[in-house]
């Protein structure tokens, strides 16, 4: 074979060589799938799980880490009381009446004036209410519903209190002394047989608010105490009856061996009962028949308004002016001088 001959025959073959590849490039479209194969053979079992590997057990184990909390809050007005059933239609109320209403507001970011419908299945306030409960299965569960601080709807000032800020959402003054201006004479109160905060002024005792007598200023055991509320009310072991810890008072009051210090207790109640004949002489307070006060209904002079009106108001911060020895003495001595 001649040497032309051979080099044609190559090029043909080179030639048939591409033609081959760009062919067997150009896939077509896939045909359809087959059936199923047969299950194949089970593998080994696993490891069985072990206590340690569920998160439920942080809380949830043989210590008393739960009915510890427990026994005490049933014993606390949050978790003995029954007003969340009473109110539980009220959407004015339910936002610290029910907790599980307390616990979805919260949440929301709103404050009790913005919750819009009452609750057909209230609860009391329980773990749920307080506590971040079964959202992530761990002890991490035990963190606050929010610390935040809180922007009180009355006096418009903001309570900042660390853990205690849980508490102020619903521990705060629902009316002033405002509210009962007098519609013919703005110089006079038309008091009711409900002249008060509305219960739950703790907050802005704490912080020297309110308009019924003296300008106050935030007390040592709002600016001092950490945590605030949290910190007098369950203390270091984290008591759940909410009573006051007299542990905690010593951090600053060494000596104190019980909450009469330097006989503050001592002189308010002298004082305070002197209060209360006084209002009863002025024919604004009188006796109940369950044994208590109740205030007569009528229109007062702004002094004498200001002197019942702090009277109630002692009962319901409950705390005869610990929460606020400073502002308390004042407002005593402005009540006093109101009804001589």
């Amino acid at each position: 074979m001649s040497i032309k001959k051979v080099l044609l025959l190559a090029a043909a073959l080179i030639v048939a060589a591409f033609v081959l590849t760009a062919c067997a490039g150009a896939a077509g479209e896939p045909g359809p799938a087959g059936p199923a194969g047969p299950a194949g053979p089970a593998g080994p079992a696993g490891p069985a799980a072990s206590t340690a590997d569920l998160t439920c057990t942080e809380c949830h184990n043989d210590s008393a880490i739960i009915t510890g909390k427990k026994a005490p809050w049933e014993t606390s007005g949050h978790g003995s009381g029954t007003a969340f059933f009473e109110e539980r239609d009220r959407n004015t109320c339910v936002f610290c009446h029910s907790g599980a209403t307390f616990s979805a507001a919260i949440a929301e970011g709103k404050n009790f004036t913005e919750v819009e419908a009452g609750d057909a299945n209230p609860t009391h306030q329980d773990c749920r209410t307080c506590h971040q409960i079964h959202v992530t299965y761990t002890s991490a569960d035990w963190a606050l519903e929010t610390n935040a601080p809180v922007a009180m709807v009355t006096s418009g000032a903001t309570f900042d209190g660390g853990s205690g800020n849980l508490c102020a959402n619903c521990h705060q003054a629902r009316r002033y002394m405002a509210g009962f201006v007098d519609k013919t004479d703005a110089t006079k109160y038309a008091a009711t047989v409900r002249f008060n905060t509305h219960y739950s002024v703790q907050a802005d005792v704490l912080m020297g608010l309110g308009d019924f007598g003296v300008e106050g200023k935030p007390g040592a055991h709002y600016s001092m105490v950490e945590n605030t509320c949290v910190g007098c009310h369950m203390g270091e072991s984290q008591a759940h009856g909410f009573e006051p810890s007299l542990a905690t008072c010593v951090t600053c009051h060494a000596d104190a061996e019980n909450f009469d210090i330097n006989g503050y207790l001592t002189k308010f109640e002298e004082d305070y009962k002197m209060l209360e004949e006084g209002l009863v002489a002025k024919g604004v307070l009188t006796p109940a028949e369950d044994g208590t006060m109740a205030t007569v209904p009528g229109t007062y002079d702004a002094a004498l308004s200001q002197a019942l009106f702090f009277y109630n108001t002692v009962h319901e911060d409950g705390s005869e002016g610990i929460h606020n020895p400073t502002y308390f003495k004042a407002l005593m001595e402005n009540a006093l001088a109101a009804v001589k």
